[in-house]
């Protein structure tokens, strides 16, 4: 089934907001230094913005790897996005199985308060892509 471009377009936006969204949450597990659900929090606010790009080139799948390596290809190998972008991902994806999966797996708030600002900053630049394509 494919989705109507009007329908594309809303599930765009509605990603967008979801990873935007995700940016206050980290703020207030930040203050209440609940720094493993942080990190988690940032690699999912990196992914629902994921989401709204490969809505936007009509790339559907709900596997992160797939996911991941969809935007490697097109993205980072092709010099569409600065290689940092793929690094971001990458330490957001391990970070989160690490701080999800490992045992007793302890994170400094300087760390975590880097992938915050890194959040941030790949969010704006999935926008930046989103918007300056259409």
């Amino acid at each position: 089934m494919t989705l109507r471009e009007k329908d594309r377009e809303d599930l765009v936006r509605y990603r967008l907001e979801q990873a935007k969204k995700t940016i206050a949450v980290v703020e207030l597990l930040l203050k209440n230094n609940e720094l493993p659900t942080a990190v988690n929090r940032i690699y999912y606010g990196i992914f629902y913005s994921l989401l709204a790009l490969a809505l936007k080139y009509k790339f559907e799948t709900s596997k992160h790897q797939q996911l991941i390596g969809w935007f490697n290809n097109k993205f980072i190998r092709t010099g569409k996005i600065e290689k940092k972008y793929g690094q971001i991902l990458r330490d957001a994806y391990k970070n989160r199985t690490k701080g999800d999966y490992d045992t007793f797996v302890k994170f400094e708030l300087e760390e975590v308060n880097l992938m915050y600002s890194e959040l941030i900053d790949f969010i704006k630049e999935i926008e930046r892509i989103i918007y300056s394509e259409e």
